[in-house]
């Protein structure tokens, strides 16, 4: 069973939340309340991580990390700002959790006996259609 790699470890205090104007839904709410929410975690300079984590998240995030070493979430699709935070938080946890996952190592298989057989069985029956085919004399 996969341990979790952030083990229940509480981001909030490092965590910087913005608030600003919306495009998404809300009607003419969207134009007089900052309703899409941005999430701003400093990925070099967080206590939480340890020196490796850092490393793994730089390598496996760095598109979405910006020069100051921080990690910019947004979330817009909410009518609320409540509903953006969680949404944006949520995000965050799950990005965080998928890229502190190590990979499973894949074990080499080689094709069962049965495979094997039922390959060149199809392979001659195929072959035998084709020959089929041939005009007579060539």
């Amino acid at each position: 069973m996969a341990t979790d790699p952030i083990n229940g470890r509480d981001f909030t205090p490092e965590l910087v939340f913005s608030a600003s104007r919306s495009s998404g839904p809300g009607g003419q709410n969207v134009n007089k309340v900052s309703t899409k929410m941005e999430l701003r975690f400093h990925v070099t300079g967080s206590a939480l991580l340890s020196a490796g984590e850092k490393e793994l998240l730089m390598e496996k995030l760095g598109s979405r990390i910006n020069k100051e070493g921080e990690l910019v979430l947004v979330s817009q699709s909410g009518r609320s700002q409540l509903s953006n935070k969680e949404i944006v938080t949520g995000k965050f946890y799950d990005l965080l959790t998928k890229a502190l996952t190590p990979r499973k190592k894949r074990k080499p298989t080689k094709p069962s006996l049965a495979a094997r057989e039922k390959r060149l069985e199809d392979k001659r029956i195929r072959s035998e259609k084709k020959e089929q085919r041939a005009k007579p004399g060539s």
